[in-house]
């Protein structure tokens, strides 16, 4: 969640802070702004509202001579979405930029308060400022690393002193940050993608880090002592953050969910690297969101091939709760970015109590990458809309390979080579996908309805339909209908049913049936043509069950898009979401 950028070298920092900023929109935000320093004068300008916002801010302000800059987007948790919230904040003498929540922020304001400091926002972010500026006599390193020993929580700064020429300063706990090694200058960013196009070369910065950025060098210090860190270069190309001709990166990155199917089951198609989940008597699934969804289709396919037991739970419940480790046990780890910060959290509890710990994640240098017991990299590349569509069906197919290697299927191995020539098929069917989102885009409420493993296709679905274009949705266990839900059924009311499992077909239909006489308008997605025809059924090409949710939920994907597009919104950025849920 939010984004930070910064820049120190021989070119004006202002298009590099924006060029970054854009690429790091996809994390999710609602105000931006940057700091411009030379000598020692400190220039910000901010604004709520996007970033094109920002920049015809900037269009008419006489920007500082500057070398040094730094640059955030806010996604708002201290105080409003106001322009006295947004960051950068300076206190004293000093300005900075800060992903993450600090803890104990009303605490430290009480005290700093009463020592005469006056705030002007509502954020915990000026209260790091003012206890940096607090420690600071002309020894940047001393202050900060005794202002986050004062600090509870997680952040990374991007940090500017006045009297410091030509410095910035960083560091990190529990949120994404990096250096970037430039040609003419040095980089901070929370993503490489922000600083691509200038470098590709970086490190990563490890809790505790302190890093001090000159435009010739860079040092990085943990427990006072500098350190040498690994240059890491990224492989990252031009499409890769291109819409390639597509109106929008969400529909760019459906239509390349056969390209990174095909890839990642030609990696794996001798098990290669696949760990064996027998040696385990039961499997703990922790994720959120999608992620989680997908663990539920993984945990379904794991009961019924393997007979382990599984499993799911959200990474903010499973931190907290008290877990019983009684038997050989698993914990699975699902994250796209591999910063989520509940899901970091639930993977140190489990390695606490010395578990096994597996990560599927698809960022290689990842938190959750880096300290899981074992990772496994699905091979997304970059996905830049906030909703997941290409990374969700590979943890999906990440999840079957494990079951395959699990019962050593090969017959099953064989037929995922199919797998990407099939969804090819069933994405050239967009046009009548976008019917259905023409006929429902303007109603208030939609509902998904299945069994088993359709359920946990539903949920999915429904997920993208509410994400991307505010319709409110829901998901439910068909046979749970009648026990509530039902009362909500009324004239034309979409009710979208996924019937893929043959022998409980019956059962399911005969909720449809029931929703039916009261009018809903009924959307069957199925791979049986036996399955009756309601008003609108899609069938899918019949694979089997391992594979099956790779051809349905993209159908889904593509009517929460194609129902966002007829709606106008912002599709790639949906309101108040973000990419990579850096805090609790």
């Amino acid at each position: 969640m939010c984004g930070i950028v910064g820049y120190v070298g021989e070119q004006h920092p202002k298009e590099i802070l924006i060029s970054g900023l854009k690429k790091l929109e996809y994390r999710g935000y609602d105000s931006s702004g940057i700091a411009l320093k030379k000598d020692d004068k400190v220039q910000i300008i901010k604004t709520v509202g996007r970033i094109s916002n920002l920049e015809e801010k900037l269009k008419k302000t006489d920007l500082l001579d500057a070398n040094i800059g730094i640059g955030h987007t806010r996604w708002a948790t201290h105080g409003g979405v106001t322009e006295e919230n947004a960051h950068p904040h300076k206190i004293g003498r000093v300005t900075l930029v800060h992903n993450g929540i600090i803890e104990n922020a009303a605490n430290l304001k009480t005290e700093l308060e009463e020592e005469g400091v006056i705030f002007n926002s509502n954020t915990d972010t000026e209260v790091a400022a003012a206890l940096i500026d607090k420690y600071y006599d002309d020894n940047a390193l001393f202050a900060i690393k005794k202002a986050i020993s004062k600090i509870k929580g997680s952040y990374a700064f991007g940090i500017l002193f006045d009297d410091d020429d030509d410095k910035l300063y960083a560091v990190r706990k529990d949120s994404p940050l990096i250096i970037g090694y430039g040609k003419d200058g040095n980089f901070i960013a929370s993503d490489i993608a922000a600083i691509v196009n200038y470098t590709k070369d970086y490190s990563l910065l490890d809790e505790g880090e302190i890093a001090i950025l000159t435009k010739n060098n860079i040092e990085v210090f943990s427990n006072g002592e500098m350190i040498h860190k690994k240059v890491i270069h990224a492989n990252i190309t031009a499409e890769d953050s291109d819409k390639c001709g597509y109106e929008h990166f969400m529909l760019k990155e459906i239509m390349e969910e056969p390209k990174v199917l095909d890839n990642l089951f030609k990696k794996y198609e001798n098990f290669s690297n696949l760990p064996d989940l027998l040696k385990y008597k039961e499997i703990h699934i922790v994720a959120c969101g999608s992620a989680m969804y997908a663990g539920i289709i993984g945990a379904n396919l794991l009961e019924e091939k393997c007979n382990i037991k599984c499993y799911v739970e959200c990474a903010s419940e499973y931190r907290y709760k008290k877990v019983i480790y009684d038997r050989k046990t698993l914990v699975i780890l699902i994250s796209q970015s591999g910063e989520t910060a509940d899901t970091i959290a639930a993977m140190r509890k489990a390695k606490e109590d010395n578990i096994d710990t597996l990560a599927i994640v698809n960022v290689e240098t990842s938190t959750i990458a880096r300290e899981a017991d074992n990772a496994l990299f699905i091979g997304a590349g970059v996905e830049v809309a906030v909703a997941t569509t290409k990374a969700y069906i590979l943890q999906v197919a990440m999840l079957a390979l494990l079951t395959i290697r699990a019962n050593q299927n090969k017959e099953a191995l064989m037929e995922a080579k199919k797998i990407p020539a099939l969804l090819n098929k069933v994405l050239g069917d967009r046009e009548i996908f976008e019917n259905v989102a023409k006929e429902i885009y303007q109603v208030h409420d939609a509902f998904f309805i299945g069994r088993g493993i359709d359920y946990a296709m539903c949920m999915e679905g429904s997920l993208k339909l509410k994400e991307v274009s505010y319709i409110h949705s829901e998901a439910f266990q068909a046979g749970e209908l009648k026990h509530g839900t039902i009362s909500l059924i009324e004239k034309g009311v979409p009710v979208f049913a996924i019937i893929t499992d043959k022998k409980i077909m019956d059962k399911t239909e005969s909720n449809v049936v029931e929703v039916k006489s009261r009018d809903a308008s009924i959307y069957t997605i199925t791979n049986n043509n036996e399955v009756p025809n309601h008003g609108f059924r899609y069938v899918v090409p019949k694979v089997s069950s391992y594979f099956q949710s790779l051809l349905v939920v993209p159908v889904l994907q593509l009517i929460g898009y194609y129902t966002a597009c007829y709606k106008n919104l912002d599709i790639d950025k949906p309101r108040n979401l973000a990419k990579s849920v850096t805090v609790e």
